[in-house]
């Protein structure tokens, strides 16, 4: 029977009690689980008292964030398989690598205990991403959002979207990829940088990403003039905006910037602003149950 560390935040997300209990019952079902009621500070206490066993996060993306984040700090990553239960707000991570948003039915797919091995983004300050990282006016988004998510939800990504689509006036920032440079002439409005798919509850800004293919895929927005922002918001949200004449995509191993100050958003959680930043890829750096 497997054994599995079951890691959660109740004050986390937008998961109730009565959900993430029904999903807990279900793991009992078919493992020997442990419970870990675990904020950051006292994660790795409760990976200490439970060497071994795998890990499943009740959570979402900025959960699923800091459990990967200690588990490459410690050294673990090659020891635990996670699993992913999402009962989040946005669920990106989930949605661009196909696990149900159905709690029961991803809680089932944890115990069938099948490991895929994953990519990982490492920075050079020794900071992880496992979805997105983004820079600019989407990360300016989520700032704007995140008071308004106890009362609208999802529907807070799409107001802070537009709050900081109006007020954004871009930057000026050198963007390489792999040593070539792709941006630095012209102000960048949004920098996206894509092991997984979606931000902000389902928008596909780096719609081609994969995150078990070695490769990031790169989204550098230019459209910093009034019918150009009006024209990159409309294709984002159906992930057509690398159409644009103002978009520039490429793909890569390494992925670097630097310029002026620029807020950052990492899997979701905003990590403030950033002169100089390169984002490596390691490739099946960790393993998920998929």
């Amino acid at each position: 029977m497997a054994e599995l560390l079951a890691i959660y935040n109740a004050e986390a997300g937008s998961a109730d009690d009565d959900v993430r209990a029904a999903v807990i019952e279900t793991l009992r079902g078919g493992a020997d689980l442990v419970e870990a009621p675990a904020g950051e500070k006292d994660l790795d206490e409760m990976l200490d008292a439970h060497p071994g066993r795998d890990v499943v996060v009740l959570g979402g993306d900025g959960s699923l964030h800091v459990v990967v984040a200690t588990l490459h700090r410690r050294g673990e990553l090659d020891a635990r398989t996670v699993g992913l239960v999402p009962l989040g707000t946005g669920n990106d991570f989930a949605r661009g690598l196909g696990i149900p948003l159905d709690p029961q039915v991803a809680a089932r797919i944890v115990l069938a205990g099948r490991p895929h091995p994953l990519d990982l983004l490492v920075d050079d300050e020794g900071g992880i991403v496992v979805n997105v990282v983004h820079l600019g006016v989407g990360a300016e988004a989520s700032e704007q959002a995140k008071p308004l998510k106890p009362r609208l939800g999802r529907l807070a990504y799409m107001v802070g979207g537009l709050l900081a689509g109006v007020r954004s006036p871009g930057w000026r920032l050198r963007v390489t990829v792999d040593g070539r440079q792709v941006a630095g002439e012209s102000p960048v409005l949004m920098l996206g940088v894509g092991n997984g798919v979606t931000i902000g509850g389902g928008t596909p800004l780096t719609p081609g990403a994969r995150p078990d293919d070695g490769m990031v895929d790169v989204v550098v927005a230019l459209t910093t003039g009034p019918l150009d922002r009006l024209a990159y918001a409309l294709r984002l949200r159906r992930g057509s905006h690398p159409e644009l004449r103002r978009v520039i995509t490429d793909r890569g191993r390494e992925v670097a910037v630097e310029g002026e100050p620029v807020p950052v958003n990492a899997d979701g959680e905003l990590i403030g602003r950033t002169a100089r930043r390169r984002w490596t890829v390691k490739p099946a750096a960790w393993r998920m149950f998929t």
